[in-house]
This record gives C-alpha cells, sequence and structure tokens, in this order.
C-alpha cells in the first residue's frame, strides 16, 4: 500500500493534479481539462520509483511491496501486448510454447506471475481486454520521464537540480510524450 500511496497521492497524482490546478492560468484549455494517460501514469510510476531511491521504502515489506507492484506491471505489459497483438507465445517458452494469446492463456499468466489474488487478477484482465494499451502506457511513459531526467542531469552536470527539474516538468503541465524531451530541453527554472 505504501508504493500505491505514492503513486496516487505525493508525490504521484496528487501533486501532479494539483500543480495542474495551480497553474490553471497559464496552461492551456488542453492541459487544463485532459489527462494524458502516457504523461500522467509515467509520472505515477516515476513518484513510485523516485520514493525507492530516495529511500523512503525504508522497511522490507515496504520494499517488496514495490518490487512486487513492479512485476505486476511487467506482466501486464506482456498480456497487453500479447493479447491485443494476437501474438504467439515464443516457441521456446515454458508458458504455452507457440500458442497464440487469449483471454484464458492471459488470466493464467497473470495469476502464476503476479502476486495478487485471482479476483484481482481477473478484474485487472477485463481492464487490459476493454482498454488496449492502458497497461503499457503506464511503462512507457516512466520511461520517458526518466529519461527527460537523465537527459537533463547529462546537460546540466553538477548544475542539475532534482526539485527544480520536478517544478518545471510538472509546471509544463499533461504533454504528450512526445513533446516532453522538447519542453523540458530549455533550462531548469521552473519554466521551460
Amino acid at each position: 500500500m505504501v508504493s500505491i500511496c505514492y503513486h496516487e497521492a505525493v508525490p504521484g497524482h496528487h501533486l501532479q493534479v494539483g500543480q495542474v490546478r495551480y497553474l490553471r492560468d497559464e496552461l492551456s484549455r488542453f492541459q487544463r481539462t485532459t489527462f494524458v494517460s502516457g504523461h500522467g501514469e509515467g509520472w505515477a510510476l516515476y513518484a513510485e520509483r523516485l520514493m525507492d531511491e530516495l529511500g523512503y521504502f525504508d522497511k522490507p515489506e515496504f520494499r517488496l511491496g514495490f518490487l512486487r507492484e513492479q512485476v505486476f506491471r511487467a506482466v501486464r505489459v506482456v498480456v497487453d501486448l500479447g493479447m491485443h497483438l494476437e501474438l504467439a507465445l515464443p516457441a521456446g517458452e515454458p508458458f504455452h510454447p507457440g500458442e497464440a494469446w487469449t483471454p484464458a492463456l492471459g488470466k493464467e499468466f497473470v495469476d502464476e506471475r503476479s502476486c495478487f489474488p485471482p479476483d484481482f487478477a481477473a478484474s485487472e484482465l477485463d481492464r487490459y481486454l476493454g482498454w488496449p494499451g492502458q497497461a503499457i502506457c503506464y511503462k512507457v511513459g516512466e520511461r520517458a520521464w526518466l529519461e527527460a531526467r537523465a537527459e537533463a542531469r547529462r546537460r546540466l552536470g553538477s548544475a542539475f537540480d532534482l526539485k527544480k527539474w520536478h517544478a518545471q516538468a510538472l509546471g509544463a503541465g499533461p504533454l504528450l510524450l512526445e513533446q516532453f524531451p522538447t519542453e523540458l530541453a530549455g533550462g531548469q527554472d521552473g519554466r521551460s
């Protein structure tokens, strides 16, 4: 639950949405009224990882919960891609080699690998079936946030300031992931 708290509250969605509300007069109508899944869920996953990097999963059970969530997200990416692209499992894979992904195989895969109760896993599988690409956007978005931060660190060197970078990144409001690196390339003064 600690990991989910960081995802949903602070520094996750609560901070992110609060920043949009705070800057509403400076943002476009699109940015004030649209939740861009890759950007938003990417931030929330990035926020969880940030809290791990900062040492806030200071109890073994907290860190284990964070890692459990990471495993679950990896499992759901595999299932989302497999089912919606109608892929076959690799011939050398021990899990149903050569078979095409189906909802039944997806459920079995999630049940075996997610470390979550079957009823929760079943509801998540229904979510993937009804919302193609949604599970993937979390991880793609997280990668965009991590790459943008790494690029700022590389570019600024010892002048990089994590708080200022976060203020700039969140101050830009919701963005399409294609816009994100360009918006953050302008500086680290709290505005792009």
